[in-house]
């Protein structure tokens, strides 16, 4: 399995498991998508530049 996809199935999994602790899927679905968004926001200018340039396939590279 790539590492894409385990990424993938770890999320679904840390969704499924936060929405079942909470009981809500909006708090889960703030967690899984607002985790990644606040450590994109987290680099410099110069590193976001870079990750918008390479390709997604090349990211695990």
């Amino acid at each position: 399995m790539s590492n894409q996809g385990k990424v993938a199935v770890g999320g679904v999994a840390l969704g499924l498991l936060l929405w079942a602790l909470t009981g809500s899927f909006l708090i889960a679905l703030v967690v899984v998508v607002g985790i990644p968004a606040i450590a994109y926001l987290a680099l410099d200018p110069s590193q976001r530049r870079k990750v918008r340039r390479i390709g997604r396939k090349e990211l695990g590279r």
